[in-house]
């Protein structure tokens, strides 16, 4: 069995999360996805990226929804 050095093993280190799929962020949140969709069709869901196929949300995205969110309950 091959012995790995501190560097082979950093350069395995898991790659952090920096995006959401709809699901994930709906789990994340405690939302439904259908709930997710109603936001949208209202102009009050995050912001999202296209990749290919694929639609995300940043993580970034994701904080600045939640804060609205927050600001938007005190009013």
């Amino acid at each position: 069995m091959p012995r790995y050095s501190q560097d082979k093993l950093a350069a395995k280190a898991p790659v952090p999360r920096q995006a959401f799929t709809i699901q994930e962020f709906c789990d994340s949140f405690g939302i439904s996805t259908a709930f997710y969709y109603k936001l949208k069709k209202q102009g009050q869901a995050p912001r999202e990226m296209k990749i290919g196929a694929r639609t995300l949300i940043s993580l970034e995205a994701a904080a600045d929804w939640r804060i609205a969110r927050e600001g938007a309950a005190v009013d």
